[in-house]
């Protein structure tokens, strides 16, 4: 352990702390070892906070588009706060042109996790440690770890904060410590190409996730955690990256001998069918980047973006279609098959049984594709639908198969989303059936898919699954996509959901059963068992069968390999 100057802890033992309700705290100090560092935090709200810990070297200069390297050299007493930098960001512009969109999209970015991250570099490879006030090393408490969503494009720790869930595990007398790691992103984590995959230096921003799981079973026992009972969960591309680290290594989770992870909780995201990283999506991505960074003349293509100065960089790689635009979630930067870290696309992995057999939460909005479907205000009629699919998303898809799949949403009325609200809600001619089909295919049918093939490969696994439903009646979007990360993270209403998703969650972390804890709220049944979902609304939830649009399961089901983005 390395010995805090005696002159230093004389000094910070002493000095006036943060007081709260007119009661003294103390300032939480860790250290920790290999490597030596000390980690000085703050309290507020009685929650420690310990922000910006590096758990890599800078992947900087020469380290740019490489793997992510673990820190050895000491690192000294470190003074955190919440000036860590977050990654870099692909940048989105909103269309002026047309105003009802644009000021619809205005509205629909308006959520705290699109703001707040203006302090960006690549130097950000750290994670966020939080904590009820005075927890100290050997509490052993339950650790749940955080994977932020963002289309893999954008996303950082610093737009989530915890604080009201670890009060409420506090109070619940579930107490857990919240972990979060920034990754990296875009072009600086994900970028695709065989290039790439010679190099070694595919799919960075999930070995930085991997990387990160690795520091937690090495220290979270200094910050009191249990490295035993380790809970991953993530929203959106973090549950992408949830399933992604169950998946990785075809399932091989060890780390010095036990698993980095119990358990794992996926909001709206988990399998994502994706195309080979040197195919011919993953190609023309490397090759308008290239292109754009003015590296194409060059006989090493990789070196030169290894090369380039970092504004240059940042540039190229926002320069491909962005998630929150026409392209919607054909997304060019994700999680895609290298033959090592992912060997396969994930439905075959899961068809293997190629997964790490935890137990696992799994769940959707309702409509979830309904932000993702504001940009395509061209598409008029159903052939175009079909164009749309065809010529963004499923390249090698037979034109009659995409035919088939549209023809199973036949009118806005019950088979568009926001679901439920008849013919309101059309913001465009096609509107609703195009956010029914991209909500369906990547996220809510996608959902069933992973947990039918799950249930025939692995029937012994436990798992839950949910619809949530609490936001309908919003126009346009309804209980749209992120929606709940506005419920848990940024002020959580005083309703039913508020009270119960965070306690069935708690008791999953420690009991690997949301059903433990005798807290007077309905039993939730395994999926396996009658295919039911809860199905949270504000004031109440009730169980639900998970057999709507059947006709769309099918068809996704029975071709998940021409549905690869």
């Amino acid at each position: 352990m390395l010995l805090i100057p005696l002159f230093l802890l004389i000094y910070l033992l002493a000095a006036p702390a943060a007081s709260h309700s007119h009661r003294q705290v103390s300032t939480p100090i860790v250290a920790i070892s290999k490597p030596e560092a000390t980690f000085i935090g703050s309290t507020s709200r009685n929650v420690d906070s310990f922000h910006g810990i590096p758990y890599a070297l800078a992947p900087t200069g020469p380290l740019r588009l490489r793997p992510p390297r673990t820190i050895t050299a000491p690192l000294g007493i470190v003074q955190l706060n919440s000036t860590f930098k977050s990654c870099p960001q692909l940048l989105h512009k909103t269309a002026t042109h047309n105003l009802p969109f644009s000021t619809l999209v205005k509205e629909a970015t308006s959520a705290p996790y699109f703001h707040n991250i203006s302090y960006t570099g690549e130097d950000c490879l750290n994670m966020n440690i939080m904590r009820p006030s005075g927890t100290v090393a050997g509490a052993n408490l339950p650790v749940l770890v955080w994977v932020f969503g963002g289309g893999f494009e954008i996303g950082s720790t610093i737009s989530y904060d915890p604080t009201t869930l670890i009060t409420a595990s506090v109070s619940l007398k579930m107490p857990v410590i919240f972990v979060a790691m920034n990754y990296r992103l875009g072009g600086f984590g994900f970028l695709p190409g065989s290039e790439v995959l010679k190099d070694g230096a595919a799919n960075l921003g999930i070995l930085d996730q991997r990387l990160a799981l690795e520091w937690v079973a090495d220290h979270i026992g200094d910050f009191g955690g249990d490295p035993s009972k380790v809970t991953i969960w993530g929203q959106s591309a973090g549950s992408i990256s949830v399933f992604t680290q169950m998946a990785m290594y075809d399932g091989n989770i060890t780390y010095k001998g036990s698993p980095l992870f119990r358990a794992a909780i996926m909001s709206s995201g988990s399998i994502a069918p994706t195309s080979p990283i040197d195919g011919v999506k993953g190609q023309a991505v490397y090759d308008s980047i290239v292109k754009e960074a003015g590296c194409n003349e060059t006989n090493d293509t990789l070196a030169c973006l290894r090369d380039l100065d970092y504004p240059t960089f940042l540039r190229a790689t926002n320069s491909v279609p962005r998630w929150f635009s026409y392209n919607s979630v054909a997304l060019s930067y994700l999680p895609r098959p290298d033959g090592t870290v992912l060997t396969d696309s994930p439905e075959t992995l899961v068809k293997s049984g190629k997964y790490a057999l935890v137990p696992f939460i799994i769940g959707d909005q309702e409509d979830e594709g309904t932000i993702f479907s504001l940009f395509q205000s061209n598409i008029t009629i159903e052939t175009e639908i079909v164009d749309y699919l065809k010529s963004i998303f499923f390249l090698d898809a037979p034109r009659d198969l995409l035919e088939s799949l549209v023809a199973t949403y036949p009118n806005i009325t019950t088979d568009g989303s926001p679901f439920r609200t008849g013919t309101r809600n059309n913001l465009y001619p096609q509107y609703k059936r195009i956010a029914a089909v991209l909500g369906d295919f990547t996220f809510t049918l996608a959902r069933r898919v992973f947990l039918t093939l799950a249930s025939q490969v692995r029937p012994e696994v436990p798992s839950w699954s949910y619809l949530s439903s609490y936001n309908y009646g919003t126009p346009i979007l309804g209980t749209f996509h992120g929606s709940d990360i506005l419920q848990i993270f940024y002020g959580n209403w005083p309703d039913y959901v508020s009270r119960a998703i965070p306690t069935y969650i708690l008791s999953f972390v420690y009991d690997l059963d949301p059903n433990s804890r005798d807290t007077g709220y309905m039993a939730w049944p395994q999926w396996r068992f009658n295919n039911s979902l809860m199905n949270f609304l504000r004031n109440n939830a009730s169980i639900i069968n998970d057999d709507f649009r059947k006709g769309s399961f099918e068809v996704l089901s029975e071709n998940t390999g021409y549905f690869h983005i």
